[in-house]
Parts: structure tokens; sequence; C-alpha cells
């Protein structure tokens, strides 16, 4: 049997590099393309590594860095990422707590109507949430965090109210008695202990939302703010040639933040995610 099961796990091993590997070309791809010189990328050594004759250095980051608002749109990114990310923390925790704290048929209905919210396709309600978005004036960064809020609190809620159910109820009732009302016993004494699953809800969301470009695309006035994925799409050089240099290397710098704040939390995801998985 064990020598069964170390075929097996040789097996999968194998198999799972493979997997991996196809996942990260793409990546490599871009990474090397981001310095090569624009002659390279456009002929038949875009799949080569980069020779003496067609490495350009770091010129096609500084022209990314440089042209078309790339902080801009960058601190645009950033913002409605932030927001968006602690208005899903704070407002799904404390629901979840509510739904697992308050047994009545109200409660489990919002529990299902939260569920059933993450299999709902985005394109079904895509048209009329551009039409209200307009409507509400939640159109700029600076409140679009408000539809982010509607369309993250479904897996949110889910991971937290099933971490939620791991608590004991006796340590909430022990904070009551000494004197913390709800408020308090779920800032001061819940919120510290979903710590876990704050950080992997956050950091899943935070993936979401700042590689999003369906919904800004739709909500945003592009001629106002655009957001990393936006600018990319639409960079254009001088006389609006596609500058396809300077794009390979803006794509690279917005891939590296959320890949250094995956690498950092990875961690805590799988503990965030184990630490829900438990019966209600």
């Amino acid at each position: 049997m064990k020598e069964r099961q170390k075929i097996s796990d040789k097996i999968w091993f194998v198999l799972l590099s493979i997997l991996a590997v196809l996942y990260v070309y793409p990546v490599f791809m871009i990474l090397i393309n981001s310095v090569k010189k624009e002659r390279a990328i456009s002929t038949s050594t875009v799949f080569k590594l980069p020779t003496s004759e067609t490495f350009s250095g770091l010129v096609n980051y500084a022209n990314a860095l440089g042209a078309q608002g790339f902080a801009r749109s960058f601190l645009f990114s950033l913002l409605i990422t932030v927001t968006s990310v602690a208005a899903i923390l704070v407002f799904c925790s404390m629901c979840a707590w509510y739904i697992t704290r308050v047994k009545s048929k109200f409660s489990q209905a919002l529990y299902y109507l939260f569920v059933f919210s993450m299999v709902v396709p985005f394109q079904m309600v895509m048209f009329t949430l551009s039409q209200t978005a307009d409507k509400l004036k939640l159109n700029t960064p600076f409140n679009i965090w408000i539809i982010y809020l509607g369309f993250g609190a479904g897996l949110a809620v889910f991971m937290f109210a099933g971490f939620m159910k791991s608590i004991p109820l006796e340590i909430e009732e022990a904070s009551m008695i000494d004197g913390c009302n709800p408020i308090q016993t779920f800032f001061l004494v819940v919120f510290p202990i979903l710590k876990p699953t704050m950080v992997s809800v956050g950091i899943l969301e935070a993936m979401w939302v700042w590689n999003d470009y369906l919904l800004p695309t739709l909500v945003l006035d592009i001629k106002k703010y655009k957001t990393i994925p936006m600018l990319i799409q639409y960079f254009r050089g001088s006389y609006g040639k596609v500058e396809m240099g300077p794009m390979m290397a803006s794509i690279m710098l917005t891939i590296i933040p959320i890949i250094i704040v995956y690498l950092i939390g990875q961690k805590q995801i799988i503990k965030g995610v184990t630490a829900g998985a438990v019966k209600g």
C-alpha cells in the first residue's frame, strides 16, 4: 500500500507541476517581452529569450510609467481596491455575525440569498447595473465600492458565516455580562478572532477588484477615469499606435503588486478556508 501511495503521489506531483508550468508560462512570456525592443515583439522572435540585439533593458518600463497617466490609473485602482475590500470585510463580517447568532427565518433566507448571489452571472445584470449606477451617481472611483460591496458580499458572507459557527458562544456571552453592547462585543471580541478569515477574504476580494476590467468599464466614465486594466486595454503610443513593449511592461507592473500580496497571505488563505469548513 505504501509503494502504491508513493507512486500515486509522484504521478500527482508530475501532473500538478505540468499544470503549474502551463499557468506560469503566459506570465513568463509577458516578462521576457517586456524587456525586448518593439520590433522583436512584433516578429517571430516573440517566443525567444532576449538577445543582445533585442534586449531593451528597462526602457519599456520607463515608457509605461511615463505614458498615458499610469500613476493616475494606479491610484484609481488602488483607491477602488482598498475602499471596496475594507467595506466588504467590515459590513459582510457584521452581516455574517447577525446571520449565525440570530436564528430566524429572515436570517436563514438572507443567508441563502447571499449564497445564491454567487451563482448569478454578472452578464445578467450588467446593463441594468450600468443604468442604475448612472442614476445613483455611483460612477466614480470614490463611490464604486458600493457596487463591489454588493457583488463581493456573497463569497465574503459565506466564508465569514462558516468560520463564526466555530466560535464558542460563551465568549460573546461573557463580554455582554461584563457590560459590552452588541457593537462592542463584535468589534472588541469577535472581530479580532476573525483574523484568518479576514486575511483570506481580503486577499481573494483584492485580487478580483484589482484585476477587474468589465465592471469599471461599464460604470466609470472612460474619458475621466481609467483603472489599470482599462489603461492597458486602451494603451496607445504616439499617433495612436499600439506599443507592445510598454504594454507588456505595464502588465507586469500591474501583476507584481497582487502577486506580492498573494504570496504574503497565501498561508492565511488556506487557514481561513479550512477554518470555515465546519458543519452548521
